[in-house]
């Protein structure tokens, strides 16, 4: 007998409980073969079996019908069927089986009865076992796997043709059990794939050349949602292929069936999938071909892409709005950039900015972007549209200053103001966060998309980012634009301050009493002489330069300032150019953020006390002249009327006596012509010193006016008929317009003298032909006096002279029309000793309008 060796056992035992042939099925091919043994050898019975140390399995067998192939096997069908029975095919190693397992080699008995392990035969077949002989069955690297055996009843004498041939069955047995092996092998192979597949994290999919699923593993359930039973057997687009990407499917397979390869074989691609219940999602995907047995399958591995996707697609949405933002010259433009790339990069489509209008009395859209070929006109159109506080997505926004996710509008429980434009337009999730400056929500951006898009955090954290940093370019922007504005009103305060004479400065007053210049004017020539070294204290500087007798002054203009009190003080001070000036300094201290800060004005006043010096000077000179012209007013005064009193007199006599030489008739034509001429000169020069005296009356304010209710009406008509004659004369049409009873309180001569000057002037103005009308009538408190005419008119910038004592106007002049210039100074003498005015204007066509205006009730005594 020989001793099993452990090792090899072991080893053995390992080999075929892997492969899995203790369990295998029958095998009619081996039964057929110990058919075939028996008969070549001459022996009633044959098996084929493996060998455990305790378990013998028959794979194949021959022998009498109804009999078991051995003691310790459970008997078999009935020959040459080689189905087992239900209950197995195990049974106790043969000992002689056993041996030959044990060491590789045959073993050839003629008379078991001569062998030590006789007892353990037992019987094969229900025969009583007389001889025996095995051969061992070894695997490709020699591995003894069991043995064919051959047994007769009785003994007998094997011979080599004997012992060669069954060697050659045993080869042949080796053959199948190989087989056998091999199909194990794979079965165990592709069990194990499929335990390793399983547990992979990425899908396994295998399709035919037809597009067939032929392997489905867990992953691929867990990630589309089909079971491998529901999936086994169909076409794969069906089950992952979106509806969009078929014809490109069909197009390769048919391609692949045609040439035999697929150009993808060995590549990793980007796709699109869809899962079960429609909804598609990007896979990256390494496909691998294989032919087996003539046949193309693909095996794919595909793995979820869209974490990746979503983490490229929120880093992207930040660095295009972070471009944005950056190329954005204005706050509008920055929100219209960053609204478009947003959604754009996002996928969603539509975004909107909302914008807190001033006094936060609405939100309005400022701007929208809606992606390119999709029609969203109902919902995103160009009107302006204004919400109020907590009204729509955007006003909730505003009214809660927080994020706002709506999962799907249309059927949202909030009262969304655009529902059924969204609904429309296939718009179902909307997305809302507030733009924020400190606490204050100065804006709102809002997201839509077509599809329902569950509450996502990391979506929601992107976009707070994104309004974060709107906001703060917002902020930005404001700070930018302050500074700017700052400096613009720093160079037009330069600018304009450059144009003045004045010094303006500003100082600081630091904690340790320190004077620090914050502002100073560009040019200080024309202050200090010169330009001011830098950062100079200027109350220092010119506390060293200031005149001596202005510094007590000074002291105290500074001791205001460091009260807090408001001062100004004018000295004298030496700039470095040697000059010595006059500087009026105006100065305010104020506090601000707890500094103290002095603001002040100094002003060159040199030349305003030079002017002082001299108007003084000229006002003593101007009061001397004042003095000396009154006294000469004075003098002509009395000589105007020492002359007036002195030469009425002689006018008075001369015209007497020509009265009396007209009244003789001792006078010739000739003489009488000489008297006319007298008596009318001396009338003339009766009538100017009448008006010599008369104003020189006035003037004093010793006219005498004997003011009584009278009718204006009677009065201007007498005025009109006594100057008939002389309109007639010249051919002049004289005109009344008279209202009735016009009641006037004034004095009636010097009223009429009023009257017959300006009848008169319009008179000897007009040419033959003319018109001069007179009107009076009542308005209001006044009465009004007008008399026009159209003669040769004055020229416009003379009116303001025409009242004027001794003034013709240049037309009088031209015309030839004697006069002196008195008679409208008289009147508006008479006219404003009544408390009334005159004045003159043009008459439109030409001609002069002169109004006269007097009080209806006497004016009240003072």
């Amino acid at each position: 007998m020989t001793a099993l060796d452990p090792a090899r056992v072991s080893q053995r035992l390992r080999a075929l409980r892997t492969m899995g042939l203790f369990d295998a099925s029958p095998a009619p091919s081996l039964d057929r073969l110990a058919r075939l043994a028996a008969r070549l050898l001459d022996v009633p019975a044959a098996t084929v079996s493996l060998i455990d140390h305790d378990r013998q399995t028959v794979l194949g067998s021959a022998g009498p019908p109804g009999t078991p192939p051995s003691a310790g096997a459970p008997p078999r069908g009935p020959a040459g069927t080689a189905e087992p029975p239900e209950e197995g095919r195990d049974g106790t190693p043969c000992p002689f089986c056993e041996d030959v397992t044990a060491s590789g080699t045959p073993l050839a008995l003629d008379d078991i009865r001569d062998s030590p392990r006789r007892g353990g035969a037992g019987a094969v077949h229900g025969l009583e076992v007389a001889t025996h002989a095995a051969f061992p069955l070894r695997t490709a690297d020699g591995e003894v796997l069991g043995s064919l055996s051959l047994v007769g009843t009785r003994p007998r004498q094997w011979s080599p043709e004997h012992l060669r041939t069954a060697a050659d069955l045993a080869a042949a047995a080796e053959s199948e059990i190989a087989l056998l092996l091999s199909r194990s092998e794979a079965l165990l192979s592709a069990a194990r794939l499929g335990t390793i597949l399983d547990r992979t994290p990425d899908a396994f999919v295998s399709i035919d050349a037809d597009g067939v699923v032929t392997a489905w593993n867990a992953a691929a359930e867990r990630l589309f949602g089909w079971t491998p039973e529901e999936a086994r057997g169909r076409d794969v687009a069906d089950l992952i292929i979106p509806e969009r990407f078929r014809r490109a499917h069909y197009r390769g397979l048919r391609r692949v069936r045609e040439s035999g390869r697929s150009a993808m074989a060995g590549r990793r691609m980007e796709l699109v999938a869809m899962d079960r219940d429609g909804r598609e999602f990007p896979i990256e995907m390494t496909l691998q071909v294989d032919a087996e047995c003539g046949e193309t399958v693909f095996h794919a591995f595909l793995h979820d892409t869209s974490a990746r996707h979503r983490a490229e697609m929120l880093r992207e949405t930040q660095y295009a709005v972070a471009r944005a933002l950056a190329d954005a010259v204005s706050t509008e433009q920055a929100a219209a950039d960053t609204v478009a790339a947003t959604t754009e990069a996002l996928g969603w489509a539509c975004g909107e900015y909302w914008r807190v209008g001033p006094g936060e009395t609405g939100i309005t859209r400022v701007c929208s972007w809606s992606r390119p070929g999709l029609d969203l006109s109902a919902f995103t159109d160009d009107r302006p549209i204004t919400l109020r506080r907590g009204q729509g997505l955007p006003g909730l926004v505003w009214d809660t200053g927080k994020d706002v996710w709506i999962r799907d509008m249309p059927t949202d429980p909030h009262d969304f103001v655009r529902r059924e434009a969204a609904r429309e337009c296939g718009l179902h999730t909307g997305a809302g966060l507030p733009v924020t400056s400190g606490r204050r929500v100065f804006g709102v951006l809002t997201f839509f998309a077509r599809t329902v898009e569950e509450p996502d955090e990391d979506l929601i954290s992107v976009l707070d980012g994104i309004c974060a940093h709107l906001g703060r370019y917002k902020e930005r922007r404001r700070a930018e634009k302050l500074t700017e504005a700052l400096d613009a009103s720093r160079r037009h305060l330069d600018r304009i301050i450059a144009q003045l004479s004045d010094f303006v400065w500003t100082l600081e007053v630091t904690a340790g009493h320190r004077i620090v210049p914050v502002y100073t004017s560009p040019d200080s020539t024309g202050i200090y002489g010169g330009p001011l070294p830098p950062g100079v204290d200027i109350l220092t500087l010119i506390r060293k330069h200031i005149h001596p007798d202005d510094l007590a002054a000074f002291e105290t203009y500074r001791a205001a300032l460091a009260s807090g009190e408001p001062a100004e003080v004018e000295y004298r001070a030496t700039g470095s150019d040697g000059v010595v000036r006059w500087l009026w300094t105006r100065a305010i201290p104020r506090f601000e953020g707890g500094r103290l800060f002095i603001d002040g004005i100094t002003t060159n006043v040199t030349e305003r006390h030079q002017l002082d010096e001299e108007r003084e000077r000229l006002l003593v000179q101007e009061q001397e002249q004042v003095r000396r012209l009154r006294d000469l007013d004075r003098m002509k005064d009395e000589l105007v009327a020492v002359v007036s009193h002195e030469l009425r007199t002689p006018i008075g006599a001369i015209r007497g006596y020509i009265e009396m030489l007209k009244d003789s008739s001792g006078l010739d034509d000739e003489q009488l012509m000489f008297a006319d001429v007298i008596d009318r000169k001396s009338a003339h020069l009766q009538r100017l010193v009448d008006d010599l005296l008369d104003l020189a009356r006035l003037d004093a304010g010793h006219i005498s006016l004997d003011a009584r209710p009278l009718s204006l009406t009677e009065l201007a008509q007498q005025a009109v008929d006594d100057h008939r004659p002389a309109a007639d004369a010249k051919k002049l049409t004289l005109d009344a317009d008279l209202t009735w009873r016009v009641p006037v309180h004034a004095d009636p001569v010097r009223l009429r003298q009023v009257l017959d000057n300006l009848l008169s002037n319009a008179i000897r103005y007009t040419p033959a032909g003319g018109t001069v009308t007179l009107t009076a009538e009542r308005e209001g408190g006044s009465a009004v006096i007008s008399v026009s005419d159209t003669g040769i008119g004055v020229p416009a910038e003379q009116y303001p002279q025409l009242f004027d004592r001794f003034f013709r106007a240049s037309t009088a002049l031209e015309s030839g029309v004697k006069g002196t210039g008195l008679g409208l100074a008289i009147t508006r003498a008479i006219v404003e000793a009544h408390g009334g005015t005159i004045d003159a204007s043009p008459r439109p066509g030409g001609g002069t309008v002169f109004t006269v205006r007097l009080p209806v009730e006497s004016p009240p005594k003072t």
